[in-house]
């Protein structure tokens, strides 16, 4: 008796495989970080083994694509007139709190994949030019550089990793912030005394 072998879809399989390799992973990551399974993931998906690794040939490369969107997202902020310093770090924050993977590849450890120094230097220059009107209109100190703000990125993505909901992640990033602003933004001058 012979197997009887599926037909090959073509390329639109493989591109529906992608994209649903894509949202099962960042449905794991979200739920489970980094180191989520990627059986889990393949099994989410619908597809095989194979299919996750021949779309992603290790896990940095699916945490990319998943995270890619999220990039995206923020340069199209970053791009529009008027975008402030603030509004793009609200979003950084928010995209945290629903997956903290995502700003955790940014503050991987020391001699990183070139993928990941690419991705940090994206971000980097979204942050750059929010960073130089915030200072020449005086709301931040001059001396805070942009990778100060990914320092405070990379801080709020590794303490926010510890709490296990989003209401819970959510109040955590507000008090950080807080308590982050005092070192970035520059005080606010004395007025006129009475």
């Amino acid at each position: 008796m012979t197997a009887t072998r599926r037909p090959n879809r073509g390329p639109k399989a493989a591109a529906r495989n992608r994209a649903a390799l894509i949202a099962a992973a960042r449905d794991a990551f979200a739920a489970s970080g980094y180191d989520a399974s990627l059986t889990d993931v393949a099994r989410a998906a619908g597809v095989g083994q194979g299919s996750l690794y021949r779309h992603f040939p290790d896990r940095l490369s699916l945490a990319l694509a998943v995270f890619e969107d999220s990039i995206a997202e923020l340069e199209a902020l970053a791009a529009r007139p008027g975008t402030t310093l603030e509004e793009v770090l609200a979003l950084v924050t928010e995209q945290t709190i629903a997956s903290t993977t995502f700003i955790r590849l940014l503050s991987m450890p020391p001699q990183p994949d070139p993928r990941i120094l690419g991705l940090r230097e994206r971000v980097g220059r979204l942050l750059e030019a929010g960073l130089a009107e915030a200072q020449r209109t005086g709301r931040v100190r001059p001396e805070v550089t942009t990778g100060d703000l990914l320092l405070a990125i990379g801080m709020l993505a590794l303490l926010l990793t510890e709490l296990p909901t989003e209401a819970e992640r959510t109040r955590a990033a507000g008090r950080i912030w807080r308590m982050l602003r005092q070192g970035i933004e520059t005080p606010p001058r004395a007025g006129p005394s009475a």
